[in-house]
């Protein structure tokens, strides 16, 4: 079984090099990237992940509102 991570920063090279990194591991799937928290919240109830990993400064919505509504909304 393999831990679900859902990746959320808004430059694409960060995503792209913690995916990396991350799915050379073969415990750990990357399940889904996002560019802001609006997106993260939508893909996080699409998917459904084990694990977000959050940067804290985006625009839009950061990292920190965001996982407040993901705790809020009941998001393991």
């Amino acid at each position: 079984m393999s831990l679900r991570v859902l990746l959320v920063d808004d430059q694409p090279l960060i995503r792209v090099g913690f995916s990396a990194i991350l799915t050379s591991q073969e415990d750990i799937e990357v399940v889904g990237q996002a560019g802001d928290g609006h997106e993260a919240l939508d893909l996080a109830a699409a998917l459904d992940p084990d694990v977000v990993c959050m940067d804290v400064q985006m625009p839009r919505l950061d990292g920190i509102e965001a996982t407040r509504r993901l705790l809020a909304a009941g998001s393991r």
